[in-house]
């Protein structure tokens, strides 16, 4: 089974422009994103996907694979799609341009539930959220998942609602994220995806659903044209880069990582 990695990178980020160029220990963030993506052992080669001349030309100079790609797709997916269709492979995994401490190691467990498993189509990640702040925060996505791990929905709000009747346990579930009862601990979503390329073909030609504009999730285009998202549940939680604060972060981590 052919597994790619593709990284959509969009040199025009609504709130960061131009950041997958931005030097980070004197490489481009996305040459970060790549080499870590490269170490990936499921991965057979990672192509970086770009629309401008100046990504592509930035990518040719560390010696990535690169895809030139119309500016007119609305998505990174829809980007991939077009790629996918130029190439021989089995599964594409997407892998965000703008996390240059992505572990390799993530992208080989999303990956592994449809080398596994014939039936699963769609595979993501998730980590158990960090704390109340983070659960409420409507930036970060959350999801629910069902017995078999598959996605039951994803969304913005604090999903899911932690019914305690007793004030001072309800106050210690909030602070924990641990329902007393259940046991049951909220997940946060990690934007990582792996399709099988006649999936994401398929995916990538359907129209906008009603969730997924209501919500601004993509991914709910998938749950409701019926196609199961298997959720790996992992203990990491990716660091990317928004905004210029994000950089500087990222800046002092990987000089740490580097010591």
């Amino acid at each position: 089974m052919v597994v790619v990695g593709m990284i959509p990178a969009r040199y025009s980020a609504t709130r960061f422009p131009g950041k997958v160029l931005v030097e980070i220990g004197g490489k481009p963030m996305v040459q970060h994103v790549y080499e870590r993506a490269l170490r990936a052992e499921s991965l057979e080669k990672v192509i970086v996907a770009t629309d401008d001349e100046r990504v592509a030309h930035a990518a040719w100079a560390f010696g990535a694979q690169v895809a030139l790609t119309s500016p007119d797709h609305a998505s990174g997916t829809d980007r991939l799609a077009e790629v996918a269709r130029q190439i021989e492979c089995d599964v594409v995994v997407n892998i965000q341009g703008d996390e240059p401490l992505i572990d390799p190691a993530i992208i080989d467990r999303a990956v592994e539930p449809l080398l596994r498993d014939h039936h699963v189509r769609l595979a993501t990640l998730a980590t158990p959220v960090a704390g109340p702040e983070e659960h409420d925060n409507p930036t970060v996505v959350k999801v629910v998942v069902d017995a078999k791990g598959d996605a039951l929905y994803f969304s913005r709000l604090p999903i899911p609602y932690f019914r305690v009747d007793d004030p001072a346990t309800r106050e210690a579930a909030r602070a924990t994220r641990v329902h007393p009862e259940s046991g049951l601990r909220p997940l946060k979503h990690i934007g990582l995806y792996v399709y099988r390329k006649e999936t994401l073909l398929w995916f990538s030609g359907l129209p906008k659903s009603a969730l997924e504009t209501t919500e601004g999730l993509e991914q709910l285009r998938a749950l409701e044209n019926g196609c199961r998202i298997r959720v790996v549940t992992v203990d990491y939680s990716p660091v990317g880069v928004d905004t210029p604060e994000d950089l500087e972060r990222v800046k002092v981590l990987l000089e740490a990582q580097s010591e």
